[in-house]
């Protein structure tokens, strides 16, 4: 294995374990069996069909919050606004989805993600735009938004949107048309390998464009990257209208291809947990996909574990906020594992903050 390879994998890998051994013993603090605990989830992640569709189903939104974050890290952005731009796209391609009748597949489908996902680069465009022409910052520019895209999903859901059939309490919008709703393949949904084909994008665009190129130079440093001419406003607004779209797509796949509809208060969290995805792929396209899968899985199989090993469900949020704690600090990591030589570098959260 490629040496850098294997150390850009110790942390994340590392981290995870540690989560899981500290789990283990809070799991045991219960008084419940923490093998009997992780048995469950594993197989309630992993049994059968239907198991495996819920993990695919939970990691896909994931992997593209991942993606949102991780791809604003590269140009230095630390997009918090996921949960606001994931609401948007999926209230937007819900309402293309029930919106639009009549239309083929092959049209109103893609049709409704595109809608979902431009909305949602308007949304983390303007946090990009405030940052590149007045210095604001995105974490509380994005932060900010995120509150008004929340009051903005329920009263389009509630008001002009709202679905009039049936339960008039929900706020939630009519299911979209059959022509809209993305398919499922036996235990594998088609939005789950559309995050994959999206991952895969985004590596080749930061990787091996000129572009990407500029989007990591002004991560770097941005007075270098100034000073040999690329444009840094431009750069930076760009960069979260695109961190925006990734996170719109997954709210776009969860209206059309799990929740047939957009409803108030479905998709919360879904957004903020992108940043732990994102930090434990160490903000590599690629790496966003397993470590999606892998938060995907514990959510999947968390109410088996409850049934049958007695234990909290919250337990998982536990885990995954320890993982993300040994991530974000890899310091404390190397010292509780005796890293004396690790030379890779670390992930840095803090570049850009003030500076415009």
């Amino acid at each position: 294995m490629n040496k850098k390879l294997f150390r850009s994998c110790v942390t994340p890998v590392a981290a995870v374990a540690l989560g899981l051994i500290i789990g283990a013993i809070l799991i045991a603090s219960q008084g419940s069996s923490p093998i009997t605990a992780y048995q469950a989830m594993l197989v309630g992640g992993l049994r059968d069909s239907d198991a495996l569709l819920r993990t695919f189903q939970k990691a896909t939104p994931l992997i593209f919050g991942g993606l949102a974050v991780a791809f604003a890290f590269k140009a230095g952005l630390f997009n918090i606004g996921g949960q606001g731009q994931l609401l948007i796209g999926a209230v937007f391609a819900a309402g293309v989805g029930f919106g639009l009748d009549g239309l083929p597949m092959v049209i109103h489908l893609p049709l409704a993600l595109i809608a979902g996902g431009l909305a949602a680069a308007i949304w983390g465009g303007i946090a990009g735009a405030l940052k590149a022409t007045s210095g604001a910052h995105e974490v509380i520019v994005t932060i900010m938004l995120n509150f008004v895209a929340g009051n903005l999903t329920d009263w389009l859901s509630s008001s002009p949107w709202k679905d009039n059939s049936g339960d008039r309490i929900i706020a939630r919008t009519p299911p979209i048309e059959p022509s809209a709703e993305i398919p499922t393949w036996g235990a594998l949904p088609v939005g789950f390998l559309l995050a994959i084909l999206v991952a895969i994008i985004c590596w080749f665009v930061l990787e091996r464009t000129t572009f990407g190129f500029q989007v990591k130079s002004v991560g770097f440093n941005k007075d270098a990257a100034r000073y040999s001419g690329i444009r840094i406003g431009v750069i930076t607004a760009s960069t979260m209208a695109i961190s925006g779209m990734l996170a719109g797509f997954g709210g776009a796949v969860e209206s059309l291809g799990v929740d047939g509809r957009f409803e108030a208060g479905v998709n919360v969290g879904l957004g903020f947990e992108g940043i732990t995805i994102a930090l434990l792929a160490r903000a590599n396209p690629i790496g966003v996909i397993p470590a999606g899968l892998l938060v995907g899985l514990m959510q999947a199989g968390a109410s088996r574990m409850q049934f049958k090993a007695d234990v909290a469900p919250e337990i998982i949020d536990v885990i995954q906020a320890l993982i993300l704690f040994f991530v974000a600090a890899p310091t404390i990591l190397r010292w509780i594992l005796r890293f004396q030589n690790q030379t890779d570098e670390d992930l840095k959260l803090g570049v850009g903050w003030g500076n415009k």
